[in-house]
């Protein structure tokens, strides 16, 4: 019975151990809102060149696991993005670009924008780590002209 329910416990630990590390390669909302906030103030201090290339370096400090800067202008052009598979985004208008159920995405932090100045978005998404479509929630802010993002997937 001992041995029973010593291996119940290591399993029990493992699964948290097990969990937690999965946990941990993922962003979380939190940290999305923190590498938003990081960003604008870097933009502010630096301007538009500088902190583009910094945002759009895939090792650099805006990239962190699956989180990384997007930034469009509120036409829908993207101006720079810190995901390296998206690189070839930069420079396009993506106005009408939808998730999988066809939600027109940088509309909506365009919506939020104009309503609110800041706020969330939620959508599907392609998952760099991943590979598969999932949930994301985008934490976006007003920056002049620019729509400043970051966002997580959710669990």
């Amino acid at each position: 019975m001992k041995a029973l329910f010593k291996m119940l416990a290591v399993m029990l630990v493992a699964g948290f151990v097990g969990g937690t590390a999965c946990a941990a390669e993922r962003g979380t909302a939190d940290e999305a809102n923190a590498l938003v906030k990081k960003a604008v103030a870097y933009l502010k201090a630096n301007g538009k060149e500088k902190a583009f290339a910094a945002f759009n370096d895939p090792k650099g400090e805006f990239v962190d696991r699956d989180l990384y800067i997007f930034v469009y202008d509120m036409q829908g052009t993207n101006l720079s993005i810190g995901n390296g598979n998206a690189s070839r985004m930069v420079g396009k208008n993506l106005i009408d670009m939808r998730d999988a159920d066809g939600k027109y995405i940088i509309r909506s932090f365009i919506e939020v924008l104009n309503a609110k100045g800041k706020g969330w978005v939620d959508y599907k998404w392609p998952n760099p780590m991943t590979k598969n479509v999932e949930s994301k929630s985008s934490y976006v802010e007003k920056v002049d002209n620019m729509i400043v993002g970051a966002g997580f997937f959710k669990p």
